[in-house]
């Protein structure tokens, strides 16, 4: 048995770290807008399917050490071939709670996982919208906020620039 000389036994530092915790302090909705301004032409059946653009962001915010405001934004419009059906915006945050997490990690907490907790609500309330204008409800397919996290981070890296000989 190894003595300690009356310190932790080995491996004791690291188990009386605290965990790494993400809290979420409040969601809500900060701006909702729905639209079916051809109304009641637009709920007549339509020929094939509509077709559907979707598009979606995440922003940040910090509001405090470890907190951390976190917007998804979500816009959509459906457009049949001769009319246009609908469009809705819809602007879903909430206020997280970030702590023992490496700073060099919290970005990507923040961007990644953040909306992943609120998408299912935000997609909820989208859906209700839809099924509220008229329509059969509109359910978003997941989000891979892993790859939308890359992909603005390639979109804010700046171009390298030329090699020279």
């Amino acid at each position: 048995m190894a003595s300690t000389n009356g310190g932790p036994p080995a491996g004791a530092a690291d188990a009386n770290q605290a965990p790494p915790q993400l809290n979420v302090l409040a969601q809500y909705v900060k701006d909702l807008s729905f639209e079916n301004p051809n109304a009641p032409r637009s709920l007549q059946q339509q020929q094939g399917n509509p077709k559907i653009n979707i598009q979606i962001n995440v922003n940040a915010k910090p509001l405090a050490e470890h907190e951390f405001e976190v917007e998804l934004k979500i816009e959509g419009r459906a457009e049949a071939p001769t009319t246009f059906l609908f469009s809705f915006d819809l602007l879903y945050a909430g206020v997280f709670k970030i702590q023992n997490v490496p700073q060099e990690n919290v970005h990507a907490i923040v961007m990644i996982e953040c909306p992943r907790l609120l998408f299912p609500f935000a997609r909820e309330i989208i859906a209700n919208a839809v099924r509220s204008g008229g329509f059969p409800p509109l359910m978003i397919d997941p989000v891979d906020f892993v790859s939308l996290y890359r992909q603005r981070l390639a979109e804010q890296a700046p171009a390298a620039p030329p090699a020279t000989a």
